[in-house]
């Protein structure tokens, strides 16, 4: 099967043996296992089971096996189930052994899991605020003003909208207050973007099903979706967690396509560029959504000035390479999208593209 029919499967079977493959790839041998005994489910009869292979829609494009996957991990971070330890560790290499352990599992927190399935998972990783930041130095490079108003949708706990609160090293360029808490510096590829003065004026965001970080429960969810194998993915949410203690983020309850609407007819300030940014969340928005987003983007663009300008920022995945795709356009100077950067949908490495 080529890369673009896979976030197309509609076999339940073929999407859980695709995702935790995928997990294997990406060093998460345990959490494959996991995903793998989901096969194991098949004649349960816990509700969860039933509800996973009658599913309705695109599996991977639902993520709907890292909906379940998450809400095993809850499991064990919560201390009802530590029998997971040893999985997640290596110490059970027996894929059947796992494939009991997890039926057991399922069949015994039923009640618990099955609200896992309802949303898909909120992978608000730190790390991609590194590809915002380099993406705001390529546009303080002489193509907009050097000062930003930052929205970005889809932002779960917003991790990212703190991004003016962390220290970057990008490839040796150097932004960010140096003495944050959080300090990002992917492995870097290529040249470095530019080292251009960027400051942030606000920065607000909104999902339609935000976590907060100050709310234990609510931030042990997020955790649940971070593969336990991740532990520096585990320590910057721990970080990103203190920060937010002190000054929460600004986020909103709110469907993206009416909060992208509201925002942009905002009166704007002189010298200030608006920035809308999103990162892993596209695929999950309705098509009329998108396009609401996008006739909102195109209106609010032809209003730009270079003393008003505004910009889009997207790290979102190519449906056809699975690539990480860093990309950005601009109003005014055109709407021509400019290809900056892939990356690991992590953090762990950019590659930059952009000169």
């Amino acid at each position: 099967m080529g890369d673009a029919a896979v976030m197309d499967i509609v076999s339940v079977p073929q999407a859980i043996e695709w995702q935790a493959k995928h997990a294997e790839n990406a060093g998460a041998p345990g959490t494959a296992q996991v995903v793998r005994a989901l096969l194991a489910l098949e004649d349960s009869h816990a509700a969860t089971a039933r509800r996973i292979f009658n599913w309705q829609g695109l599996s991977l494009r639902d993520a709907m096996p890292l909906r379940i996957a998450g809400g095993i991990h809850n499991l064990l971070l919560t201390g009802e189930e530590p029998r997971l330890e040893d999985v997640y560790a290596g110490r059970m290499p027996d894929q059947g052994q796992v494939d009991a352990l997890v039926r057991e599992i399922v069949e015994t927190h039923d009640f618990q899991l099955m609200p896992w399935l309802d949303g898909p998972p909120q992978t608000n990783e730190v790390g991609r605020s590194a590809n915002f930041a380099a993406g705001l130095l390529w546009l303080a490079d002489g193509r907009t003003t050097a000062q930003f108003e930052f929205l970005e949708i889809g932002a779960s706990a917003g991790i990212n909208t703190m991004i003016g609160r962390y220290h970057y090293n990008l490839g040796g360029v150097t932004t960010g207050p140096a003495a944050s808490r959080m300090q990002i510096s992917p492995e870097w590829r290529g040249n470095p973007p530019p080292a251009s003065e960027i400051a942030f004026v606000d920065a607000r965001g909104s999902d339609i099903a935000p976590v907060d970080l100050t709310d234990e429960a609510q931030a042990l969810r997020l955790k649940s979706y971070v593969w336990p194998e991740a532990t520096g993915r585990m320590a910057r949410i721990d970080a990103a967690i203190a920060l937010a203690e002190r000054m929460p983020p600004e986020i909103e309850r709110m469907d993206a396509g009416d909060w992208v609407e509201k925002e942009l007819a905002k009166p704007q300030e002189e010298g200030v560029t608006r920035v809308l940014a999103h990162s892993i969340m596209w695929q999950y928005l309705p098509d009329a959504t998108q396009a609401r987003i996008e006739a909102a983007l195109q209106k609010a663009g032809e209003a730009a000035s270079a003393e008003k300008p505004l910009a889009h920022l997207s790290l979102e995945t190519n449906r056809e390479t699975f690539a990480h795709e860093l990309r950005i356009r601009y109003w005014p100077g055109g709407e021509e999208q400019v290809h900056l950067a892939n990356a690991h949908p992590h953090g762990a490495w950019v590659e930059w593209l952009g000169g």
